[in-house]
């Protein structure tokens, strides 16, 4: 870089010398013209027209060949060699420029060179304020001692701005602050320095650092600043002493506190910092002896904690001195006292003591009966020792005070039942007035004794009982139960057969076990004579005086299947059912020739008949309905038919255990017209019979069962057991050409099926069906 400066200032210094050489030769006219212009304005500003300055037209400036040769920063103006106008063709800065000066000149040099002329051209840069006012830092921190005396200076770094003139750095300003000001010392026209002056003392305890903004401004239109935070830290210094929040504490301690209980403790605040602030407890010089051995104090954080034994009947309380000290180099301390006072606890149980009992009371006993006397005390005194007493909820006992206090008597207030609650411990609860209560229990146990007062109660009321006929004397056929809640001989039930409801005749062959209540029949029972009856059984407790209470039993005999069904046709001296039946044969297919008769005295499936043919001469010729007995022609007859057939009808029940009975039926085909007629008459006197007999039947029948239906329903209650049970289906023909049939039993014959009507405790409904 030096040799390339070097090599052109040498080359410069020989063109200048060729130029004098030059100028010596020939005749040269020079002048020099100045133009003033402000920095940064845009390329292509207009700065001067050297021609015009000249006195040169321009319309000549191409022949005389105007132009620059050379200038100090001629990169930053270029010249119109058409016009001569001087033009600004860079940026122009003049701090970059001129940066020492407060003036700045720029020269150049035009050249023309026919005739040669050189000129000298020299632009001045006109500052404009185009900087603010710059600190070095933007935060500055200043630390002074609380104890620095008022008026103090210090000196602050000032700002620069590089413009001049009027647009240099003119002045500083400060924010308000009661404790500062701030002057300007001026070492130059353009080093102005300012000084912060302390005109208050500080106070680090109020406040520790002061917040400062320092602001710089030139001379600008406008003015421009800058600014810079200072922060003054104030230093602390030993002037505060401890300082305790209370000069006086109040505590209230119980006696007998356990050993490093919490009894309070104590603050103290020193407004210095570090050293100065930190703060330490001791005893003062009057904690002496007893509390010293009591209390223990801890250094660093002010509790204070019981450290020995502490009893109220000793002593009530105490005095105690704490210091707090700081840790600075000439130390400062303050005190506070803490008044402790001691205060009694409740620490003994009230005692019960039970002076009366008894062990027993019979159930009837009277309210107000006295089982027990006890007395209450307390070692303790005041409230502690005042002592209620109480009994557990719920009992049928009371507590009631006696003239003498802290004295009561256990009495009954309610009626009492062994049966309900035999024996009673009763919880006796005395209770001090203390705070914290304390509680002592007493338990002493009453038994109740029995007396007769419940008669015995029979498990079902009334009972309802089956029995199937035919069944074996002497065996037991059904049992009750009585039981009595009363103990001993008053709970010893025994059993005996009452009054007969109905049919006393028939309860007369029962007997009942009078420990157990097993009931026998002394005979057999038939369904067909007799199909209920009730009859009562008394149970009577061994108290004195006896009580006793009855039982309705309701008897329902069960039918068997005992009977035969029986013909109901004319019966031949030989003892055999057979009768005799005349048609003409020049009858059609379905002619009903006659109708077997059938009755059975069981009920149910046992009196439900079927027919069947054992015997048929010509099985083609005649069929038998299963369910009615009606004989009918299969088909007509024919030449070849026999004229006289034999039918063996079978009449059967639908029993477990299936009955039967035979019938013959002859039957003639006449071919006379007055066979026929007789044989129409016949039938018709027949039907007429029959019609006559079923009538009364079914009259004789419905009877019956009114008077069944009106015993059962008066014998069975409640009425709505009878709605849990199905009811049977039975069959009875009332259209005087079929079987007849009834029922007073369930819909079933089945034994499995009787047996499970057996275990329940409803009576059955009868219905009667009359297809």
């Amino acid at each position: 870089m030096e040799d390339y400066a070097y090599k052109e200032t040498r080359e410069n210094m020989r063109t200048l010398l060729c130029v004098m050489v030059f100028f010596s030769l020939m005749k040269i006219s020079c002048c020099e013209i100045r133009y003033s212009m402000k920095e940064e304005v845009k390329p292509g500003t207009f700065v001067g027209n050297v021609a015009e300055d000249l006195g040169i037209q321009p319309r000549t400036l191409s022949d005389r060949r105007f132009r620059m040769v050379s200038a100090d920063k001629s990169e930053l103006f270029q010249v119109n060699e058409k016009d001569g106008a001087l033009l600004v063709s860079g940026r122009i800065d003049r701090e970059e420029l001129c940066q020492d000066n407060s003036h700045c000149y720029i020269n150049l040099k035009a050249v023309i060179e026919e005739p040669l002329e050189i000129h000298h051209i020299t632009v001045e840069i006109v500052d404009v304020n185009d900087h603010s006012p710059n600190f070095t830092d933007q935060q500055k921190r200043l630390e002074m001692p609380e104890s620095t005396v008022p008026g103090t200076r210090f000196q602050l770094d000032g700002a620069h701005d590089p413009d001049v003139g009027m647009n240099a750095l003119r002045s500083y300003g400060l924010n308000r602050n009661e404790h500062f000001e701030l002057k300007m010392e001026n070492l130059s026209e353009i080093n102005k320095i300012p000084l912060l002056i302390l005109l208050k003392p500080l106070d680090r305890e109020r406040t520790a650092v002061h917040e400062l903004l320092l602001t710089a401004i030139d001379g600008g239109n406008p003015p421009l600043t800058g600014v810079i935070n200072i922060s003054v830290v104030v230093l602390d210094i030993n002037d505060n002493a401890p300082v305790f929040d209370q000069q006086k504490y109040s505590v209230i301690l119980q006696e007998n506190v356990a050993i490093g209980t919490f009894v309070i403790k104590v603050n103290a605040t020193d407004l210095d910092f570090g050293d100065n602030g930190a703060v330490e407890y001791s005893f003062g010089a009057t904690v002496r002896g007893r509390e010293s051995d009591i209390f223990e104090l801890e250094k660093n954080s002010g509790e204070i904690r019981v450290k020995g034994s502490i009893d109220f009947e000793e002593k009530r309380s105490y005095e105690i001195n704490v210091r707090a000290t700081d840790k600075g180099q000439v130390p400062l301390s303050g005190q506070c006292n803490i008044f402790v006072r001691v205060e009694d606890i409740n620490d003994n149980k009230p005692e019960i003591e039970v002076t009366f009992l008894l062990s027993s009371i019979p159930e009837d006993a009277k309210l107000g009966t006295v089982v027990a006397l006890i007395g209450v005390s307390d070692k303790d005194s005041g409230l502690n020792g005042q002592v209620t007493c109480a009994l557990e909820e719920n009992l049928p006992f009371e507590l009631k005070p006696s003239s003498q206090s802290n004295f009561y008597s256990v009495v009954t207030n309610a009626y009492l039942d062994r049966e309900t609650v035999p024996e009673y411990v009763i919880k006796i609860m005395a209770r001090d007035l203390g705070s914290p209560t304390l509680l002592t229990y007493e338990s002493i146990t009453v038994q109740v004794t029995d007396v007769n007062d419940n008669k015995p109660t029979f498990s079902q009321n009334p009972y309802t009982m089956y029995l199937t006929e035919n069944n074996v004397p002497g065996v037991s056929i059904f049992s009750v139960s009585a039981v009595d809640s009363d103990e001993n001989e008053n709970a010893q039930v025994s059993y005996v057969i009452g009054k007969g409801l109905n049919n006393t005749k028939l309860a007369s062959f029962l007997n009942v076990n009078s420990e157990n209540g097993n009931i026998y029949a002394l005979k057999s029972f038939d369904f067909e004579r007799e199909k209920t009856f009730q009859f009562q059984v008394i149970a009577k407790d061994s108290g004195t005086p006896s009580l006793s209470s009855n039982v309705t039993v309701n008897v329902f005999i069960l039918d068997q299947n005992d009977n035969a069904p029986v013909i109901l046709s004319p019966v031949n001296s030989n003892g055999s059912t057979e009768f005799v039946e005349e048609i003409p044969r020049n009858v059609i297919a379905g002619h009903l020739v006659t109708k077997v008769r059938a009755y059975d005295p069981d009920i149910g499936y046992n009196g439900w008949l079927s027919f069947s043919l054992l015997q048929v001469t010509d099985p083609t010729l005649f069929g038998l309905e299963r369910y009615t007995g009606q004989i009918r022609t299969l088909r007509p007859f024919m030449e070849s038919d026999k004229a006289e057939h034999k039918l063996v009808v079978l009449v059967k029940d639908n029993g477990n255990v299936s009955l039967s009975a035979t019938a013959t039926v002859i039957i003639r085909a006449t071919e006379s017209k007055e066979a026929f007629a007789v044989s129409d008459v016949k039938s018709a006197v027949k039907n007429e019979k029959e019609n006559s007999v079923t009538f009364y039947l079914i009259i004789s029948l419905g009877s019956v069962s009114v008077i069944i239906i009106l015993t059962v329903m008066q014998c069975s209650k409640p009425r709505d057991y009878s709605s849990k049970y199905s009811r049977d289906s039975n069959y009875v023909d009332t259209s005087g050409n079929g079987t007849l049939c009834h029922s007073i039993q369930y819909r079933s014959g089945e034994k499995r099926y009787i047996s499970k009507l057996l275990h329940t405790k409803s009576f059955p409904t009868l219905i009667f069906f009359f297809p």
